[in-house]
C-alpha cells in the first residue's frame, strides 16, 4: 500500500507531506469571502510568488515571510478549519478520509498529469501584480469551487 493509505498526514515524513502537492496552484489563487454567507469564491488571481508553468511558489521556503497571510499548512493541527481548500486538494481529501484522483501524479507517476487533466492554474491565472485590488470580484472564477 502506498505511504498515503497507511499514514495520517501528521504521521507523514517531510517528503511525503511535499509530494502530495500536486502543484495544481489553487491554493494560491486570491479567494474573497461573502461576508453575509461566508461562501468562499475562487479568483483566476495567483499570488505573484506562483510560477505559473510549474504551479510551485517561487519562495517556498521563506512564503509566509513575504506573504504574511500564506499558511503553512504542515503546521496545521486541524484541517477542518480548511475547507476552503480546492476540492481538488491532496491534503483536504486525505484529511476528509478520501482516495486521491486517478490523474494526481502520485497515481500516474507522470508529473504532467495535472495539466492533462485540466486541474493546473496555470492556462488562466493572473498575476496580483496585474489586478487593481478593487476590481477582484470581477475575476472570480466561474466553476463549480464555491466552498460553504
Amino acid at each position: 500500500m502506498a505511504f498515503w493509505e497507511t499514514k495520517t498526514l501528521a504521521q507523514m515524513t517531510t517528503a511525503e507531506w511535499e509530494s502530495l502537492c500536486d502543484s495544481c496552484g489553487k491554493c494560491c489563487l486570491v479567494k474573497l469571502e461573502d461576508e453575509d454567507t461566508e461562501a468562499v469564491y475562487f479568483t483566476q488571481v495567483v499570488c505573484d510568488l506562483i510560477e505559473l508553468k510549474t504551479g510551485r511558489c517561487s519562495q517556498y521556503e521563506n512564503r509566509c515571510t513575504l506573504v504574511p497571510e500564506c499558511i503553512d499548512l504542515k503546521q496545521t493541527p486541524d484541517f477542518k478549519d480548511y475547507q476552503w481548500l480546492p476540492k481538488t486538494c491532496a491534503y483536504r481529501l486525505l484529511a476528509d478520509g478520501k482516495p486521491l484522483p486517478s490523474w494526481h501524479p502520485l497515481i500516474t507517476g507522470n508529473p504532467e498529469s495535472i495539466y492533462e487533466a485540466g486541474i493546473s492554474i496555470r492556462s488562466y491565472a493572473i498575476k496580483e501584480s496585474e489586478v487593481n485590488e478593487d476590481d477582484l470580484e470581477d475575476y472570480i472564477l466561474d466553476w463549480d469551487n464555491k466552498i460553504i
